[in-house]
């Protein structure tokens, strides 16, 4: 059965884009522990990360890289954070967490709540500084 995230890839389950290539998404966590809290996969389904083959790992994290850059130019923070865990979803994934402490990072903490409306200006912001930075 397909992971929730290739069912995003696949248009099946709708996501908050904030970027895209042929091999790798980028798209807002629906349950963000900070505003603009994203999530990188490659499209192609693979439970481990340390199970990728080094060159599509080392794509993901220059895709991941870029990624994060456009987000620090548009969410107000002091970095960028960067989890990979992968026990909730067994699909390759990066979060990026705009930081301000090292507290910030913790998921153990209340998720955020944000109106469709809210997202939509999320991924807006962050979609058009990458593709500004990439054209």
């Amino acid at each position: 059965m397909a992971s929730i995230f290739s069912r995003i890839v696949s248009g099946e389950i709708p996501s908050f884009k904030v970027a895209e290539n042929d091999r790798f998404l980028a798209f807002l966590d629906i349950n963000p522990i900070a505003y603009g809290h994203t999530l990188v996969i490659p499209k192609e389904e693979v439970d481990y990360i340390f199970d990728m083959p080094d060159h599509l790992l080392e794509e993901l994290i220059t895709f991941s890289k870029s990624v994060a850059i456009a987000m620090g130019k548009v969410i107000p923070c002091k970095r960028i954070g960067v989890a990979v865990i992968g026990l909730e979803v067994p699909h390759t994934h990066i979060h990026l967490v705009p930081l301000q402490t090292i507290y910030d990072i913790d998921f153990k903490k209340p998720k955020l709540r944000f109106s469709a409306e809210e997202f939509r200006t999320i991924t807006e912001r962050i979609s058009k500084a990458y593709q500004d930075q990439n054209s």
